[in-house]
């Protein structure tokens, strides 16, 4: 019953697992952190228990059911132009998402009675990649994404941790194989092993999170990249099989696809204020992307 209404809101597919403690994620988090492949995002360091245990994040819950939601573009963008990480084409998803899971909790307390959960979206201490590949939803990829054998891995993530009693969902296995592809082309080097991300070495960590100057040693590696990088996602075998979502609010923004790199250099705060409306974009500001630009320009 969940599961078909979760389609019927637009997810592309919805799992779920018993809530409780994730045993195998919490030494491989303790390793990440340790080797400080989180950079300056020190927010990873914070809640360490409740990062790892949905039960001390959420009073007497019982399940945490994990959804997916295709944000795969119907175009692409200029290829003359900076290039910016296809999440962000459209309006910023965390609103569109939550909006849809919330919808999703309030048709379970309808059909069921009272049911108390909280929906989360990327901003909460949650494992979205653990919890969506424990419900069977796919698996870790060996460029830490989640991949899944029908869709590849365009898509965002979400939670609905409820304190009901479901029936549960199972791992899938992992298809990666032999593939390098991800490792191959990251212009950063920041896969440094297989499943293992360097994030302090990230293209995205550079253009969106970093907020000092950008380092020296990465001029010419950034390959036009002004926001965010799909490069591990685009050379992934499993994305051939990506369609285009049907979200009207993750259409992309005109401008977005149009503009060439003059455009952008030339961008105003005025003009980016008007025309990028609730998009992604913001959250580097026109600061961020002005520095990136130059960065770019330099290398």
């Amino acid at each position: 019953m969940i599961k078909s209404e979760a389609k019927r809101l637009g997810f592309l597919s919805c799992g779920i697992s018993k809530a409780g403690f994730l045993e195998e994620e919490a030494p491989r988090l303790e390793r990440w952190l340790k080797q400080n492949y989180h950079g300056e995002m020190s927010f990873m360091e914070n809640y360490f228990d409740k990062r790892l245990d949905p039960t001390l994040l959420v009073d007497d819950s019982k399940s945490v059911i994990s959804l997916l939601l295709n944000y795969y573009p119907p175009e692409l963008q200029n290829e003359e132009s900076y290039k910016i990480s296809k999440y962000a084409y459209g309006k910023d998803y965390h609103n569109v998402i939550k909006k849809k899971v919330k919808k999703l909790l309030n048709y379970i307390k309808a059909e069921i009675g009272d049911v108390s959960g909280r929906a989360f979206v990327d901003f909460a201490p949650v494992m979205d990649k653990a919890w969506a590949a424990k419900s069977g939803l796919g698996w870790i990829g060996k460029n830490s994404n989640l991949l899944t054998q029908k869709v590849g891995s365009f898509y965002f993530i979400a939670e609905l941790i409820v304190d009901l009693d479901l029936e549960y969902d199972h791992a899938t296995t992992d298809h990666c194989g032999s593939c390098t592809a991800c490792l191959d082309a990251c212009p950063t080097e920041a896969i440094v092993a297989p499943y293992v991300v360097d994030g302090s070495k990230c293209i995205s960590y550079y253009t969106i999170e970093l907020q000092d100057n950008l380092p020296a040693e990465m001029k010419g590696k950034l390959d036009d990249w002004m926001f965010g990088c799909d490069v591990c996602q685009d050379v992934c075998p499993w994305n051939k099989f990506s369609k285009a979502h049907s979200e009207p609010l993750f259409k992309p923004y005109p401008e977005l696809l149009s503009y060439s790199k003059k455009d952008w250099e030339e961008i105003t705060q005025e003009t980016f204020e008007k025309v990028f409306t609730n998009s992604p974009l913001k959250r580097a500001k026109i600061s961020g992307l002005k520095r990136n630009i130059d960065f770019l320009k330099q290398s």
